[in-house]
């Protein structure tokens, strides 16, 4: 998919770097796979806010993703690559051979009128989904589970793809994108290529405006604000915080560590932290 860029002719316009859709299959979405969503606004079930700087922007709903893959050895037709608004992912529309529709992420390269399969006699082919200790190793894959039938929970955004190391015994080495090292049983599904979309890292939202139609709003900075209502606010002139950044109740603001050390995955080769 193409970056779509614009002439100066407004403040606006002059960085705003766009996603061209002109490849997507024009026709409006599979109404049968969609579901409403209602947006929360940032609030839980008591209608307490919990979640800052959430609200409005456009209504959309929610397609619904095989992300199972647990139509064995029946062939599908794929008959629309269409946009997504809840995810990176570009999604494509299945025809199943019994009839049945059902949505997928869509891999680079897939195309209307591909065919693709799942289950352990499947060819490795894009779009395929196997068991991992049916794929050869070296192949890039995406969708992966972590639990054998729980559905693909790894490496599901646009651009993202693993790939498989080595097989021994019940496990298979898998490297993410993010570049940790761990071990999946190898009862596993995992579909065949890169999640398509690569493109989505390379936009340029141009204006404040794209960001309300996201459903994100303005931000104010601790640092300016009074100290009654950030823990970074206050001092004379313009000061620089003093601490870590952190939210109006104290909490870190750029992540802190919440996993305990007897708790750590076993099926962890290699962090993502180490360089």
């Amino acid at each position: 998919m193409a970056l779509k860029k614009y002439r100066p002719t407004t403040p606006s316009r002059r960085f705003m770097v766009k996603l061209d859709h002109s490849d997507l299959t024009k026709k409006p979405r599979e109404k049968s796979l969609s579901v409403s969503l209602k947006s929360s606004g940032g609030r839980n079930n008591f209608g307490r806010m919990t979640v800052r700087h959430r609200g409005s922007g456009n209504k959309r709903a929610y397609r619904l993703i095989d992300f199972r893959r647990d139509k064995i050895g029946i062939p599908a037709r794929v008959a629309a690559i269409e946009y997504d608004p809840n995810r990176t992912a570009n999604i494509a529309l299945l025809h199943y051979a019994d009839g049945e529709k059902r949505y997928i992420l869509a891999p680079g390269g897939l195309k209307v009128g591909d065919h693709v399969m799942s289950g352990p006699e499947a060819d490795i082919s894009l779009g395929n989904a196997l068991p991992l200790k049916a794929i050869p190793l070296g192949t890039m894959i995406h969708n992966i589970e972590l639990r054998a039938g729980k559905g693909g929970q790894m490496v599901r955004g646009a651009g993202g793809a693993a790939q498989i190391q080595a097989r021994e015994g019940k496990y298979a080495t898998v490297r993410l994108p993010s570049g940790e090292v761990r071990m999946v049983h190898v009862e596993c599904m995992a579909t065949i290529g890169q999640v398509g979309n690569e493109d989505h890292a390379h936009i340029s939202l141009g204006k404040a405006g794209v960001n309300r139609y996201l459903g994100r709003r303005p931000r104010t900075r601790g640092v300016a604000m009074n100290p009654i209502d950030h823990p970074m606010g206050g001092g004379e002139g313009k000061s620089s915080g003093g601490r870590h950044p952190c939210s109006p109740r104290g909490l870190p603001a750029k992540g802190y560590r919440t996993r305990k050390k007897s708790k750590k995955s076993n099926l962890i080769v290699k962090s993502r932290h180490v360089k």
